[in-house]
């Protein structure tokens, strides 16, 4: 309590995270200032926390006399109050180092999971392995959750102590974090995203690298480049792999998940984890998910019986390889969330034959890979969005024998002529798949506002 009891400090980013770290600041006797360049009457209600100062309409000066500026993930380095605040020499961290160094000293351990894609789902997975182990857990950090309310108590916490967290990181969390310690972590994978917010790939993946700190169980994604590289210097490590593991792996044997890690003897023992069709939904890059979060659970000492309830009881969140629907015997998928190559590479690869409906935002990516390795599995395409061009310009070249339809609209029934289109280019046994690749905020709030409407428009198409 002393240590920040009179502590100046400026909460940049009136958001969920900076309202919990605010009002859990305030709580500990520091003296708070809650800033955010927006200024709107819904956001001063949200924003007025006891013992805060709020001020909106600015959000480029550093407030006076600051010792400490705890910023919002969303806030680039480049923004001019954190700009501010390392001319003047005053320290800038993040909402989960904040609540690293508010831990007791009976704080619970954490199992940290960060990657370009498939956070949300291991995270998820975790937590319901850990519960059949019998712990007391919660997911928490870029799930929605702040963590700083967790641990460190506020308005959202919950007064029965944990004895573990299930911890998902962004590239962002981690850029502001330096002290944090998970008693073992995971880089799922690496691949190019956010490169307009940390300036460069090797600054991303850099930022993904430090969840794997000083003592920390790192484990490596021995099928990703960027994971095993990231995982080189760190002082323990185990790996998991969609191929047969060797001894400190997890892997897959025929139609089993394997641990020849957390064994007695790794070399000549393996133990069994789970089947196949335990995984829901059945996808190569979710086998690797429930890899993962397996490791993760481990490392914890949970026993292979609650790896496998675990993932019986795991439910996905919406709008990641959902089944909408079966209409005139073609599948319809909903994998809104897949707003990058990566992640739309893995939703594709999960399909033989399909009609892609894809666009947005690409954000600088490159698609020719892309397009390129799952030539082969397509249909047909279906182009929205406002970089649909570059997108059709790499079927030109890759798939040049596919049919494209090029829907320009923008209006709100345009998910209905794309998916009047989509169905129009499948045949009985297809799959229509909606894998984006792009942000989606050229047409809608948000990914998931975009899997809803599609996921409206086949329903319209179905009656």
């Amino acid at each position: 309590m002393t240590a920040w009891t009179d502590l100046r400090v400026c909460v940049a980013g009136a958001g969920l995270s900076g309202r919990a770290a605010a009002r859990v600041l305030a709580a500990r006797g520091a003296d708070v200032t809650l800033v955010d360049a927006r200024d709107d009457e819904s956001l001063l209600a949200k924003a007025a926390v006891p013992g805060v100062t709020v001020r909106l309409g600015d959000g480029e000066s550093l407030p006076p006399g600051t010792e400490l500026v705890v910023t919002s993930p969303g806030w680039r380095p480049t923004a001019p109050l954190l700009r501010a605040a390392a001319e003047a020499g005053v320290e800038v961290i993040g909402e989960v180092e904040l609540a690293w160094r508010l831990r007791g000293p009976d704080a619970p351990p954490w199992l940290a999971i960060t990657g370009t894609d498939g956070k949300t789902t291991v995270v998820r997975m975790l937590a319901r392995m850990l519960e059949a182990a019998g712990h007391r857990t919660v997911a928490v950090g870029n799930v929605g959750t702040p963590i700083v309310e967790v641990v460190a108590g506020g308005d959202g916490a919950d007064p029965e102590p944990y004895d573990v967290l299930a911890v998902e990181l962004s590239s962002f969390q981690l850029h502001w974090s330096s002290s944090i310690r998970p008693l073992a972590a995971t880089v799922l994978n690496v691949a190019p995203d956010h490169i307009d917010w940390h300036g460069s790939f090797e600054e991303y993946a850099a930022a993904k690298g430090k969840i794997f700190a000083p003592g920390t169980l790192a484990v490596v994604n021995a099928d990703d480049e960027w994971s095993v590289r990231l995982g080189e210097g760190a002082e323990r490590s185990v790996g998991f792999t969609l191929g047969v593991p060797s001894p400190g792996r997890l892997g897959v044997v025929e139609e089993l998940l394997v641990d020849r890690a957390f064994t007695g003897d790794p070399v000549r023992e393996a133990v069994e984890l789970a089947e196949l069709t335990d995984v829901r939904p059945f996808a190569p890059h979710n086998v690797a998910n429930a890899l993962a979060a397996a490791a993760l659970a481990r490392a914890f000492d949970a026993p292979p019986e609650a790896v496998r309830e675990g993932l019986r009881r795991f439910r996905p969140d919406p709008h990641r390889i959902e089944h909408v629907a079966t209409v005139a015997d073609v599948d319809y998928i909903n994998d809104s969330k897949a707003t990058n190559p990566h992640a739309a590479a893995a939703s594709l690869a999960a399909f033989r034959s399909i009609v892609w409906i894809a666009g947005g935002l690409l954000k600088g990516a490159d698609v020719d890979e892309l397009v390129r390795s799952c030539a082969d599995r397509l249909r047909g395409v279906v182009l929205m969005g406002a970089d649909r061009a570059r997108l059709a310009e790499a079927l030109a070249r890759h798939a040049p024998d596919v049919p494209v339809v090029d829907v320009a609209d923008t209006d709100t029934g345009a998910m209905d002529r794309v998916v009047t289109e989509a169905a129009r280019l499948a045949r009985p046994g297809d799959t229509v798949l909606l894998a984006p690749v792009g942000a989606s905020m050229d047409m809608f709030t948000g990914y998931p506002a975009r899997g809803e409407a599609f996921a409206a428009a086949v329903g319209r198409l179905a009656e």
